[in-house]
């Protein structure tokens, strides 16, 4: 390798890596295709709101200067599928860009037999959408939208990160979840203001959140709890068969979705998850709470929160205690309780809060470490004395753990850090080291992308394609990340 070659190539990406610290919260290519797809078609919900994310208009005036052949096809499929509810309609897009593949292709990327609903009247759209991609050099948009993505993935960083971590620590869930399932929140700045889109497709959760003058941290705090919890209802439905009873009396709430009164699962679910919300609501707020959701017809929420100190006060986690949370339920008491409910005629509308959570219990051992190096090297102009600070904190999480995930972290921290001064040996061993572990899909993505441009820059042509190549292959990574490598493919692919 030539050791002369510049390194800026380099440092141009690591500003949006450092902003990928968390893999749950991302920008994502379709949906973003989709959005600007529907927005030149005629989709205008909400345009005039000064909510809007500027890049809103920017994409339409960029489209337009395109003058995209396909745009007449596109807007005609727009005006013979639009639906009357604005709200519903944009839903359907968000829905149907969810189900594909990335561009360029917007292939689907599930079964036919398992489309959603809603998403089947739009097939063939897809079509029309990869003409359109080209036309209207959606990539050229989507690079130009990075910035506006990383401010906001930057303002809910923390306090989703916060929330979660919230969550986990409740419910004793030391693995985010179960294996083989997915919790997504993709930002979005083409859609209209103020919404908050949730999906569950098989073992896959997402949230699609807009633009909006407060973060929707409840929201997306509200959709991991489902996340963590939807399973232990079918899980253990057994079990609440002996208390159905107890939701029947739903049946009688005038406020309460149809869909819960048709879903026994669906109602106990959400009458677990609104009690664990009041746990985790200010003591003075928890029994209102409680209260408003029992008269919208959650009949199943008073006994769950009245269930829960006890399993707060013992240490087993909510996936083995709830069988037991739901044996302890007192039928005669609950019926006496609901025989006297008097339902609310609608439901209470609730503002969003933008409230700080309680703090997360502090990180510790070589996670604490790794962390705080990561803050101190996060950015390509960090200084020299906190980049050496940040080196030595790798070094030392390094001695204090020996997960191999958390390893994979620290060696690639190091590469980093070797990149930003200047030794692009050691970060390509250092690299190489970090992909010889166990690392998260994340960091496994960025450390080829980085191998890539280290390759490119020393005319090592061979493993420019190859690492690119690996980086998208590598499943659930970042869209940020898998951007990096298609487009660094892409401009390796056309000097050749």
């Amino acid at each position: 390798m030539n050791r002369f070659l510049p390194l800026a190539f380099l440092f141009a990406v690591l500003p949006l890596a450092a902003q990928q610290q968390q893999a749950q919260l991302d920008a994502n290519p379709a949906v973003f295709s989709v959005l600007a797809a529907i927005n030149a078609a005629g989709f205008d919900s909400e345009i005039d709101s000064t909510a809007n994310s500027p890049m809103r208009k920017f994409a339409r005036d960029w489209i337009a200067a395109k003058k995209p052949e396909s745009l007449e096809d596109l807007k005609t499929f727009y005006a013979e599928h639009k639906l009357a509810n604005p709200v519903a309609d944009f839903g359907q897009y968000v829905s149907f860009a969810l189900c594909l593949d990335g561009p360029p292709n917007f292939g689907f990327r599930i079964p036919a037999a398992e489309m959603p609903p809603d998403v089947a009247p739009l097939q063939g759209f897809e079509l029309i959408l990869a003409k359109f991609a080209k036309e209207a050099d959606l990539q050229g948009l989507w690079k130009e939208a990075q910035p506006e993505f990383e401010r906001i993935i930057d303002a809910y960083h923390g306090p989703v990160s916060n929330a979660l971590l919230q969550v986990n620590g409740y419910l004793r869930n030391a693995t985010s979840g179960y294996l083989g399932r997915r919790f997504q929140v993709y930002v979005d700045v083409l859609g209209p203001p103020n919404q908050v889109q949730s999906r569950s497709y098989k073992d896959d959760y997402y949230i699609v959140i807009t633009p909006s003058r407060e973060l929707r941290t409840t929201e997306i705090r509200h959709g991991y709890l489902h996340y963590l919890l939807d399973p232990l209802a079918l899980k253990y439905a057994e079990n609440l068969k002996r208390v159905k009873g107890v939701g029947e009396y739903a049946q009688a709430a005038p406020a309460l979705e149809q869909s819960y009164k048709d879903d026994y699962t669906l109602l106990a679910t959400e009458c677990l998850i609104k009690a664990v919300e009041s746990r985790l609501a200010p003591s003075s707020e928890r029994g209102a709470l409680v209260d408003q959701d029992l008269k919208e017809g959650f009949t199943m929420t008073p006994a769950f929160a009245e269930g829960l100190p006890a399993y707060e006060k013992q240490q087993i986690g909510m996936r083995l205690y709830f069988p037991d949370m739901v044996e302890a339920i007192d039928l005669s008491r609950e019926e006496k309780r609901l025989d006297k409910v008097q339902f609310a005629a609608a439901r209470t509308v609730k503002t969003v809060k933008s409230d700080p959570l309680p703090e997360p219990p502090p990180l510790t051992g070589a996670e604490k470490m790794i962390a705080d190096a990561q803050g101190l090297s996060a950015r390509r102009d960090s200084a020299p004395e906190d980049l050496d600070k940040a080196r030595d904190l790798f070094l030392k999480s390094l001695e204090k753990t020996t997960n191999s995930t958390l390893h994979a972290k620290a060696y690639y921290g190091l590469a980093r850090i070797a990149a930003l001064q200047r030794n692009p040996e050691m970060a390509e061993r250092l690299f190489e080291k970090t992909l010889e572990l166990t690392p998260d899909p994340e960091t496994k993505c960025w450390s080829y992308v980085y191998l890539a441009r280290l390759a490119e820059a020393s005319s090592d042509r061979d493993n420019v394609e190859k690492n690119y190549r690996a980086a998208l292959a590598v499943a659930d990574a970042p869209a940020a990340a898998k951007t990096a490598a298609e487009s660094g493919l892409q401009r390796f692919l056309k000097q050749k």
